[in-house]
């Protein structure tokens, strides 16, 4: 009786200190993407072959159910030993990522994944992310260093790790996103614009040279002059059937099921996400989704604007710089607005790497944006 007791009052302290508007918009993307994982995995069209397959949608159901877990646990444990256990988790993701290269399971020419053959192939990359957004947030608001170049230099250094990491796999999308991510929380702690605009310029002119003389890279390379060039339909090919999908489901749709999209398109419930709901629900659902998603990062924003705190301001804008700019990337590739990257729309695409990433950045988010108690 004594522990349901004390198991109640931390339910209720939790639920009485966090924001309620956040964690609707968080609960409601989930619930978004789980509808639309039904629909991308072929519900109607499975019913119509008798064949009832929905494993895709009961493995996405299980990691969203872990996704609720971790989202608790981030957003109920204090904040100072918060920021301890993130570093201490930054450093173990990091040591997964480092293995990927040498034990790392290959996927259509890249080596992302790690198979334990115990627990799921997962993205070590995914579980980086929002460990880094924290750990440089950590760095450049300590007062342990009051030299403001050499934070820059000691982020940088974790930061160019781990895209180094992301280059050996290779993984282009992803070394972009990191080094934009921290681009935008040293711009936000106060970094010279010209000291940062040199350090982009070299970024390009590295990244540049890895995919012009490297041969590693060369399918980058390649997917790029298609991107530029329509006669070079190998590599056109699933971008031009995502554009055609949301043409063809106009304004309001051909309603569900009725879509070919998913079946036309390998992983098109990851990465062409926008373009499955866009065929089947119409240009105006995806209005709807990124409405919220606007209304979720300004919620968050409002909070930034109120607090006093240095780390927690760079925590949150980081966190919510890096989903604004899948969000971007994801939905910019479906409208054949940049080129094919193999970016998930956060909360909504199935994939259990990127939900249990995103669970982690909604938990820190919800755990920085909750009522101090005095």
């Amino acid at each position: 009786m004594e522990k349901n007791l004390k198991i109640y009052n931390l339910y209720y302290e939790w639920w009485k200190n966090i924001d309620k508007l956040i964690f609707s918009l968080i609960v409601l993307l989930f619930i978004i993407g789980l509808f639309f994982s039904l629909v991308s995995t072929s519900l109607i069209a499975s019913d119509k072959l008798n064949t009832n397959d929905y494993s895709f949608f009961f493995k996405h159901l299980i990691f969203i159910f872990l996704g609720v877990i971790v989202i608790f646990t981030f957003s109920s444990i204090n904040q100072k030993r918060l920021f301890k256990f993130s570093f201490f988790l930054f450093f173990i993701s990091l040591f997964f990522l480092f293995l990927v290269p040498l034990i790392g399971v290959e996927v259509k020419g890249s080596q992302r994944w790690i198979d334990f053959y115990l627990l799921p192939r997962f993205q070590p990359i995914e579980i980086v992310k929002p460990f880094l957004i924290v750990s440089i947030s950590l760095i450049l608001s300590s007062e342990k260093y009051s030299n403001l170049y050499l934070k820059y230099f000691l982020t940088l250094t974790i930061t160019l790790i781990v895209v180094l990491f992301l280059v050996l796999q290779p993984d282009l999308g992803q070394t972009l996103l990191v080094l934009l991510s921290w681009s935008v929380l040293i711009f936000t702690s106060g970094i010279s614009i010209v000291f940062l605009l040199i350090l982009f310029l070299i970024s390009i002119i590295a990244i540049s040279y890895l995919v012009i003389f490297v041969p590693k890279f060369g399918y980058i390379k390649n997917r790029l002059l298609s991107f530029f060039d329509k006669e070079m339909g190998t590599y056109n090919f699933q971008s031009d059937k995502a554009i055609e999908s949301i043409i063809s489901g106009s304004f309001f749709g051909k309603g569900i099921g009725e879509g070919t999209l998913k079946n036309r398109v390998p992983e098109a419930h990851t990465d062409y996400i926008i373009s499955v709901i866009s065929e089947e629900f119409g240009v105006i659902a995806i209005i709807l989704i990124l409405l919220l998603f606007l209304i979720f990062i300004y919620s968050v924003f409002k909070k930034v604007y109120f607090e006093n705190e240095e780390r927690v301001k760079l925590i949150l804008v980081g966190c919510m710089s890096l989903i604004l700019m899948q969000v971007i990337i994801h939905v910019g590739v479906n409208i054949r607005l940049f080129p094919t990257t193999g970016m998930t729309l956060p909360y909504i695409s199935y994939g259990g790497s990127s939900i249990i990433s995103v669970s982690i950045l909604s938990g820190i988010i919800l755990n920085l944006t909750k009522r101090k108690i005095n």
